[in-house]
């Protein structure tokens, strides 16, 4: 946990070269302007786009009294504009790099800095291929630059559809010598495809649609990974979508990409981006219009961290974003925002006095954040707390922030109700006490509470068993912390257990979820045997799986959020972890929790049955869903996929796993399975016996099991209905045979009369109907009298 501390100025322009005319830059009016730091913070770039006199100039200042030539570039409009100052590593020295200045035109000037000499110019090189090339966005990965060019039509009166999609996404390799730089050859990332533009993470590139782009291409993001030579297209409002091995340069078609996904991404709302940076974790930062920040990861999964005050944001406020550590820091209208990036906590808002305020690089400094404004250098650092055994203020802070959340679900008002509100209001109480619970009963050492009012005393006595469980739990994570690395295994599965109790037993919202994926995800092995002690499953005497959880238990299993609620962003509901916990470590056992659950439904479930779990998707195919997402098919899962139709007894899935095994020519299987779940309902049994005698018309491969098949006719079949359904099924032939056919696959007449002499000699329904008056000892019954 840590803790903001006091925002102070460390340094003046007097520290720069040139330090008077940096500070009239950035003091000259409103004219739009670029500020970025060199990797080691020894030097200071400012590209000024001016709309009027002065040229449009970047410059560079050096900081800490380095001496040497200068560096300034400038151009006269209509020149083509600067698109990038970027810095790439120098593999000839270690930690060494270089400045390339990227022109619109391709045109990239090679800089480097040399100590006591200055800035001097290595090489100038050419991009781009094409004359009539135009880059849009450039970054760099390592020794590489990546860009997006615009190739426009040759014809001029070209179909404005076609060019929307004339830019191309192209990288190529710079290897920079000690005299020299030579330029790899160009390699095509992506052709045909709208504007995007390219953001560098170091083993990833973002490919952020612009705003101009078409409408299909503004619903997703694309991310390049270069050593996998891979497209992944993920949406915010979807999660992953779609990922594509680029092998040859024809599947690096943008249209051929998204050729597998319109389906999907026709459906999705367009994305909402108002600013974009790439943390220093390698995930990218998003910004809504609405003031949502939201991270990117490389896989394409999407997770909230904060909301900025002050929305929504117009297009020209300018939102500035830069991570240091695990802190993320936000400038929004002079407002500086420190944000937990793990967590989403706020850790600090300052309303900055300055009118203009940059990022500044501080290498090794992960915990000191720098400024530059128009009055000099200011610096924010960040200090731990020095006893983290206290439980405030983070404990204390977590209580009001989930009872924030919790009472603004249940709010009627359109107002947000924050931390602040919450303690001076006065309106709810529950939070305050036990707040003031935790702040003298936790950590104390064998001392009675003291301070707490009498109703909280009382509330006290009524929580202890609570708090000694937290108590035990915060002591089992330090021993996890402290333990040495041969008992780490075992204190890490019995923190699971814990975690995975408590939330069983608490109300499993999306945070809860998306905290229990996190787990069964990172220990997959532990959160096993705590689901098997949760549930309490274990073998009969009989091989039987038996479970003695609590029906509240069950409910929890069963219930919670959905997939359509949880969405699609690699959060999956409890049953659904639990099935693949079995598929993993127990696959046998997963048909019969199947089965369990389907039992304990009825009697957990107290509910509507649409409201309940079989009133959504049934379980069954809930399991079906979670062995179908699994990586490598084999025959293992064929067998599963039948168990699970079959334990679920549902008339369609037992004809949908019958149909598999005729597919499979099991016919020994088909005839069990036939036998065995012909009792369970006569609409059932006639399916499954008119199913069998349309495959027996077909083929020979069920005549040694007639004797067990002819038992199994429906009393309501009458001899006509089944020599229909043999007629309709037998298979078409081009000759008719001969009377004394040699083939050895034709049906008789022979084959069919004991199925025949069986529905001849039962007897008809109607006659055990009318059975007793036929007996009756006057037959006919006497005429009734006529009235006259």
């Amino acid at each position: 946990m840590k803790r903001a501390g006091m925002l102070r100025q460390v340094a003046d322009f007097s520290d720069f070269s040139r330090g008077r005319w940096l500070q009239e830059l950035l003091c000259q009016g409103e004219e739009p302007r670029h500020v970025q730091s060199s990797p080691d913070g020894q030097h200071l770039l400012v590209l000024q786009k001016s709309r009027l006199p002065p040229l449009p100039r970047v410059v560079a200042f050096q900081r800490h009294g380095i001496g040497g030539a200068d560096l300034e570039r400038n151009w006269q409009p209509p020149q083509p504009a600067l698109v990038g100052l970027l810095f790439l590593q120098s593999p000839v020295t270690p930690g060494s790099w270089v400045l390339a200045i990227v022109w619109e035109h391709g045109r990239t000037e090679v800089w480097h800095f040399v100590v006591a000499v200055g800035w001097q110019l290595l090489q100038a090189l050419e991009l781009c291929q094409g004359a009539r090339a135009r880059i849009v966005s450039v970054c760099s990965q390592g020794a590489s630059l990546v860009w997006c060019e615009e190739r426009p039509p040759l014809d001029a009166h070209s179909d404005m559809s076609k060019c929307a999609f004339r830019f191309c996404v192209c990288t190529r390799a710079l290897e920079v010598g000690e005299q020299c730089v030579r330029l790899g050859t160009v390699r095509i990332v992506l052709h045909n495809s709208p504007e995007y533009q390219v953001l560098a993470s170091p083993q990833h590139i973002f490919l952020v649609p612009a705003a101009a782009s078409c409408a299909t291409a503004s619903k997703f993001l694309l991310i390049w990974h270069p050593e996998k030579a891979k497209l992944t297209i993920t949406a915010p409002s979807a999660g992953f979508v779609h990922s594509k091995v680029l092998r040859s340069s024809s599947e690096s078609d943008f249209r051929k990409l998204l050729l597998g996904s319109v389906g999907l991404l026709s459906g999705l709302a367009p994305l909402d981006i108002h600013t974009s940076a790439v943390s220093n974790s390698g995930g990218l930062l998003l910004v809504s219009t609405k003031g949502a920040v939201n991270m990117v990861e490389a896989d394409g999964t999407q997770r909230h961290i904060f909301d900025l005050e002050g929305a929504p944001l117009a297009q020209g406020s300018p939102v500035q974003l830069k991570t240091f550590g695990s802190i993320l820091a936000c400038v929004l209208a002079g407002v500086l925002y420190l944000v937990d990036q793990n967590s989403g906590r706020l850790i600090e808002k300052k309303i900055l006095s300055m009118k203009e305020v940059h990022f500044l690089e501080s290498p090794g400094e992960e915990d000191n954040i720098q400024l530059l404004t128009q009055t000099g250098i200011y610096s924010f650092s960040f200090s731990k707390l020095e006893d983290s055994s206290r439980p405030e203020p983070c404990l204390v802070e977590m209580v009001f922030e989930e009872a924030c959340r919790y009472y603004q679900r249940r709010s009627l008002s359109s107002s947000k109700l924050t931390v602040e509100k919450l303690k001076k209001g006065g309106a709810f109480q529950a939070p305050v006490a036990l707040a003031a619970i935790l702040q003298h009963s936790l950590h104390r050492k064998q001392k009675p509470a003291r301070g707490l009012q009498d109703i909280y005393t009382k509330l006290l006595s009524t929580m202890s068993l609570e708090l000694q469980s937290y108590m035990s739990l915060e002591l089992l994570k330090t021993c996890v912390v402290c333990a040495p690395e041969s008992e780490v295994e075992s204190y890490c599965e019995e923190l699971v257990e814990q975690e995975v109790s408590r939330i069983l037993h608490s109300d499993i919202d999306k945070d809860n979820l998306a905290y229990l994926n996190s787990i069964f995800a990172s220990f997959p092995k532990a959160a096993w045997k705590a689901t098997r002690s949760c549930l309490q499953l274990q073998q009969n005497g009989d091989g039987l799986l038996v479970a003695r959880a609590t029906p509240e238990v069950w409910k929890k299993v069963l219930g919670g959020p959905q997939q359509e609620e949880v969405g699609q962003n690699g959060v999956v509901p409890l049953f659904e972890l639990i099935c693949a916990s079995f598929l993993r470590f127990k696959p046998k056992w997963l048909p019969s929790f199947v089965e369990l659950t389907q039992q304990y439904v009825s009697i957990s479930w107290t509910y509507n049955s649409k409201e309940g779990p079989e009133g959504r998707v049934p379980l069954y195919k809930r399991a079906l869903g979670v062995l179908a997402r699994k990586n490598k098919h084999s025959e293992a899962d064929d067998e599963m996929e039948l168990e699970l139709l079959l334990c679920s007894k549902r008339p369609k899935a037992v004809l949908q796993a019958l149909h598999l095994l005729i597919c499979l020519k099991r016919w020994q299987r088909v005839v069990e399975v036939a036998e065995k779940f012909s009792k369970l309902s006569p609409l059932l049994n006639k399916e499954i016996f008119t199913t069998l005698l349309a495959e027996f018309a077909q083929h020979r491969e069920l005549d040694p099991y007639l004797d067990t098949l002819w038992p199994l006719c429906p009393a309501e079949l009458t001899a006509s209905d089944i020599l229909t359904v043999v007629l309709r099924h037998l298979p078409c032939s081009q000759e008719d045979p001969g009377p004394f056919s040699s083939e050895g696959n034709q049906l008789t007449v022979g084959l069919l009369k004991p199925l025949l002499q069986r529905v001849v000699q039962r007897p008809c329904i109607q006659d055990e109907m009318y059975s007793d008056a036929l007996q009756s000892p006057t037959f006919p019954p006497p005429t009734p009298p006529r009235e006259h």
